[in-house]
């Protein structure tokens, strides 16, 4: 009987022992379950990656906000500036019975004011851009002009509370830029004998105009027309004829010129051939 080799026992079961899969499972001495498929390591790990997540969202909505550029914020502070300057003139010119009221000082307040808006704005008009914002009726808030107390200012012109009293209400410009029509509208209370009542009525002194360079206005009088208001309001209007060229005074040519110094959509500056500053809002 042959007898076995003496080192096959031990090595097969050595090789036996160690070539043999674990087996894995509940009952076993070594459970070495995957992460994933380990029960408390698993969850774990969920814990770790909810904390991660959290803590990210956390800084995220606790970052600063990205910094605002300020580059270019000219724009909004000259819109500003020139608003500021608007009011600083509509402020000096109130109270002053459209010039009529003005006093020395108040005409150097009124033009200084103006012409620290007419900087502010740069020398921005252009008619042949913006001839639209002329459209439209602008009542005079003020104007240089009346300081000398007639109604012409500077050119000759019926004097106010003299022999003829004249009281100077509300002052338009009617302006179409399509029929270049040019309108000045006056409101006037003429003064009766006692016991007649004033009498209410509004002349119209009606133009042609036509655009001059960049930002200049020339006016052409046409004819000027009187309408009576209030208990006289059914007479029919009164058309004043024009005087011949060869009867008009030399200071009264007929015509006009005026420089547009400012324009808005709300506000106009303009400054006459004689130096007349006026200062209209639209109505």
């Amino acid at each position: 009987m042959a007898m076995a080799a003496p080192w096959s026992s031990s090595c097969c079961a050595t090789t036996t022992s160690s070539s043999a899969p674990r087996l894995l499972g509940p009952t076993g001495a070594k459970s070495e379950k995957p992460w994933w498929a380990a029960g408390g390591s698993g969850r774990q790990h969920g814990r770790r990656r909810s904390q991660q997540l959290s803590i990210r969202a956390t800084a995220a909505a606790e970052a600063p906000p990205p910094p605002v550029d300020y580059a270019d914020t000219s724009a909004g502070t000259d819109a500003d500036a020139v608003a500021s300057l608007k009011i600083k003139l509509l402020s000096a010119v109130c109270g002053l019975n459209r010039g009529l009221a003005a006093s020395q000082e108040d005409l150097d307040r009124a033009d200084a004011a103006a012409r620290e808006l007419e900087a502010a704005a740069g020398g921005s008009v252009d008619l042949n851009r913006d001839l639209d914002k002329l459209q439209g009726r602008w009542r005079l808030v003020y104007s240089s002009a009346f300081s000398s107390r007639t109604l012409g200012g500077s050119r000759p012109g019926p004097p106010t509370g003299r022999l003829l009293p004249i009281t100077l209400g509300q002052v338009f410009q009617r302006i179409d830029v399509v029929s270049r029509d040019f309108d000045n509208i006056v409101q006037l209370e003429l003064g009766t004998p006692w016991p007649l009542p004033p009498v209410e009525a509004t002349a119209t002194l009606a133009h042609k105009f036509e655009v001059i360079g960049a930002s200049g206005i020339k006016i052409t009088f046409e004819k000027t027309t009187v309408k009576t208001k209030g208990s006289l309001s059914q007479l029919p209007p009164l058309e004043v004829p024009r005087i011949p060229d060869n009867l008009r005074p030399p200071s009264n040519t007929g015509s006009g010129e005026f420089e547009l110094t400012y324009l808005d959509d709300d506000t106009r500056i303009t400054r006459g051939d004689r130096g007349e500053l006026r200062v209209f809002v639209i109505s």
